[in-house]
């Protein structure tokens, strides 16, 4: 049995997009959704809470931050 003061440790996964090592990695905590760079996973780490992230999905299904020119 894990001790209380253990950190739990994060779970990283990539996105099913990615091409060539260019793609951005999640993983999901109790109240908040991480995000990074997997080619530079001692990077900066951005932090949603749950509605955030939820928001987010929201408008790229939307297709509103669509900005490929094909």
């Amino acid at each position: 049995m894990a001790q209380r003061d253990q950190p739990i440790p994060i779970v990283w996964r990539k996105s099913s997009f990615s091409e060539a090592g260019s793609c951005v990695e999640v993983a999901w905590m109790a109240e908040s959704v991480l995000l990074r760079d997997s080619k530079n996973p001692a990077g900066p780490v951005l932090s949603f809470s749950l509605n955030e992230w939820h928001a987010f999905l929201a408008v790229l299904k939307e297709g509103h931050l669509d900005f490929r020119s094909d």
